[in-house]
């Protein structure tokens, strides 16, 4: 080799050598975020609300319900206690899914801090309370502080402590999932704290077990952070911030085992891998708190069979903790409990996927039939063991987000409705029965003396909106920003799934290329608009508010600001004094019950007079869209309550389903703005020797909502589902102008009332 050839050999070696430096210092520096910013709590408008609207709005719910009373004095009382209404549900960016759901490649509107939860609560839905509850499994201390500095500061804000515009909660979320073993999976359950200041709130927030979403966000490493900006190149501002993000979230280290809260470090990751262990935790702090499950039927976290029921032994359960259940939020339903499942096990503890029944098509049994119809001879030996095979894999795959890809080449629309409730209401994505609060409310744990330990919640909505809206769902528009369906650009949608081919052969789900989101995109269907608390309270006051929740006193709606009372009247010794939904009461004589309904007020298009001057033009668009909870004068009608009755187990064989009675009762009500007044008894209680549960569904007027029909299907004669259009999030078939709208009947669930034979 002569001598310029080798110094040309080395100056390419150099230029290479060179080059790769530059690349991968740039893919450090960008892929850990070095030149990102970490985003803080923001600051919310210091201007003042409109204390006459509120004035009025209270004055409108109190004329309501005094024109449903029945005049008697024992009604007095009750009729001095507000009707207020609230989101104990709120995540904002500080959240790790909402923060990657914020950026550019996901369509997302950039980061959501705390304080706009209380510019949207205060200005954008009206809310009378409000919580944030950030997941914390990946919340570093410094997110903790901002947080609670946001809740005081929203608090501040809101005016006389004793009588405030809007009363701001401090909490988290405690996010576990155990994708294989419904044994050890036990929910999403909100952490909810009474105080706001140091010494009255655990300087950390306490953590579940990490999931996949955490793993994801943690191990991405600088080649996975460069790389997801790439699309976005050189716009990579949003980029550099989640990933400078994710370097502290990776940084967080656990806090040692067996150690007092009041004794660890006040930055380490506190983890509880069992209720038992967050209810020690809890004890240990020793404040007020509640801790209330939610989204227990959602099957994109929850594994096939998972029960309520594996949750009531020992210290699983702490009913001084856990007397609220959020039946509704802006992820579905998780009220009603059917006797049908998604996969079975055999005696020697093999998956068996059942049969269609009761209009139910588990999607195990889809797949197979997918396979089937690409099969040249549907009758042959060949045929039939490919759909056997498609059925064990999907089954197989459990709550892998790839499972649909098992079948090749399948989109959302050929899975018609697989896995859904057939006669549900808004119900919850690839739906849990055992999961549901029906379930929850009938089946008992038994100890070796035959006693029952059981699960006495009060029913709560909420929104879960990871954008930091708190009280979405007060008008059905905005599906992308009210709701949480998200999904990849289609130009990036494409670069991850690309174009696979269909084949007569499923595929084992280990050998589905991992960005197949067919689930995710199907699933994006079913994500509706928030639901509300609702509190029968004192006053408007912190801890007003919290003794309600504490008593139960307190009904869940789907969105609208629908008004419930329901009562015990008779039957118990004092006849005289009503129990208000949520009481524990022991009787011996035929109960007698009240039902009071009002619908919700139409609303006027835009926002109340006076908010375009508290919020700026920019900020009102951004958080509320131009348009918020604005009330006429005109009343939607209650069409009928419904009444259901539920006889909790007496021995741990006794099947759940005839226990259900579900309506057991339904009165149809008059065409009257005015409300819906109805009473009953139950005559078969005095002779059941056993307790009885009760409570009340209030129904709405049929009027349109987002998501109302997920999967638009079109149905035969027989009901069946032959064609869908779901509520696409992303991809070519996504339109931004489209809403989803169906028409729903919107609804209040009252909390149940607990009846025991004296």
């Amino acid at each position: 080799m002569s001598k310029r050839t080798a110094r040309f050999f080395v100056a390419l070696a150099v230029s290479v050598f060179g080059f790769a430096s530059v690349v991968g210092l740039a893919i450090y520096v960008v892929g850990n975020g070095y030149t990102g910013e970490l985003h803080g709590r923001g600051t919310p408008s210091s201007a003042s609300i409109d204390r006459t609207q509120l004035d009025e709005r209270a004055n409108v719910r109190a004329e309501a319900g005094r024109a449903l009373a029945s005049g008697g004095d024992d009604e007095v009382d009750e009729l001095e206690r507000q009707i207020l209404f609230g989101d104990l549900h709120v995540h904002t960016t500080f959240s790790s899914d909402a923060y990657l759901f914020s950026l550019p490649i996901i369509q997302g509107e950039g980061v959501h801090p705390p304080a706009d939860a209380c510019d949207f609560a205060r200005f954008c839905s009206g809310l009378d309370f409000y919580s944030i509850n950030d997941h914390a499994e990946l919340l570093s201390s410094r997110q903790w502080r901002e947080t609670q500095e946001s809740i005081r500061e929203c608090n501040v804000l809101s005016g006389d402590s004793s009588n405030p515009d809007l009363v701001a909660f401090l909490g988290w979320e405690w996010t576990d999932m155990a994708p294989l073993d419904p044994g050890q999976h036990f929910g999403h359950k909100n952490v909810l704290v009474l105080g706001t200041e140091d010494g009255e709130v655990p300087v950390r927030p306490i953590a579940a077990r990490s999931t996949a979403m955490d793993q994801l966000i943690t191990q991405m490493g600088a080649i996975g952070g460069s790389l997801i900006g790439l699309p976005d190149f050189p716009e990579l501002k949003p980029y550099l911030d989640f990933n400078r993000y994710r370097r502290e979230a990776a940084g967080l280290e656990r806090c040692a085992e067996g150690i007092d809260v009041r004794d660890l470090p006040s930055d380490c990751l506190e983890v509880a891998e069992t209720p038992a262990v967050l209810f020690e935790k809890l004890d240990q702090w020793g404040f007020p708190s509640l801790v209330i499950p939610h989204g227990t039927a959602w099957g994109i976290h929850a594994p096939r069979n998972s029960s309520l029921a594996t949750q009531l032994p020992g210290e699983l359960h702490d009913p001084s903790r856990q007397r609220l259940f959020e039946v509704y939020s802006g992820h579905g339903n998780s009220e009603l409990y059917r006797n049908w499942r998604h996969g079975v096990t055999d005696d020697a503890g093999s998956a068996i996927c059942p049969e269609p029944s009761d209009g139910f098509t588990p999607c195990c049994w889809r797949a197979g039939e997918l396979i089937r119809d690409r099969c040249s001879d549907a009758s042959s030996q060949t045929c039939e063991e490919r759909v056997a095979s498609a059925k064990d894999n999907f089954l197989a795959a459990g709550i892998d987000p790839r499972r649909y890809g098992v079948v090749p080449g399948s989109t959302p629309e050929d899975w018609l409705d697989c896995g859904t409730m057939p006669d549900g209401f808004l119900d919850a994505y690839i739906y849990r029965p055992m999961m549901s609060a029906q379930y929850g409310l009938a089946v008992g744990a038994f100890d070796e003396d035959g006693e029952p330990a059981r699960f006495r919640y009060g029913f709560i909505g909420s929104s879960d909106n990871h954008k930091a809206r708190a009280g979405t769902g007060y008008k059905e528009f905005g599906r992308k920003a009210m709701a949480d369906g998200w999904g990849f650009r289609n130009d990036v949608l494409q670069l991850v799934e690309g174009e696979p081919e269909q084949g007569a052969d499923p595929i084992v789900f280990d050998s589905v290329p991992p960005g197949s989101l067919l689930s995710a995109e199907r699933g994006a269907s079913f994500y509706y608009t928030g639901g509300l608390v609702a509190v029968h309270a004192e006053g408007r006051a912190r801890e007003k508010i919290w003794n309600s929740l504490e008593q139960r006193e307190v009904y869940g709606t789907s969105g609208d600001r629908i008004l419930l009372w329901f009562n015990l009247i008779d039957g118990a010794r004092d006849a005289e004094r009503r129990h208000p939904m949520g009481s524990e009461v022991s009787i011996d004589g035929v109960p007698r019950f009240e039902v009071r309904a009002a619908g919700a007020l139409e609303q006027l298009p835009g926002c109340p007079a006076g908010i375009e001057d508290q919020l700026t033009p920019e900020r009102l668009q951004r958080l509320c869209l131009g348009e918020c909870y604005n009330p006429g004068d005109q009343r939607k009608t209650i069409t009928r309550i419904e009444v259901v009755r539920i006889r909790p187990q007496l021995s741990p064989d006794e099947s759940i389903e005839p226990l259900i009675e579900d309506p057991w009762r339904v009165f149809a009500c008059p065409a009257d703005p005015a409300g819906c007044r109805v009473e009953f008894e139950d005559s078969d209680f005095p002779g059941a020797d056993r307790e009885t549960v009760y409570y009340v569904r209030a129904i709405q007027e049929p009027s349109l909502a987002v998501g109302g029909d997920p999967l638009r299907c079109e149905r035969d004669a027989a009901g069946r589902c032959i064609k869908t259009r779901p509520c696409f999030a992303s991809g070519s078939q996504f339109d931004p102008s489209d809403e989803c709208l169906a028409p729903i009947e919107e609804r209040a669930w009252s909390s149940p009332i607990f009846l025991q034979p004296l």
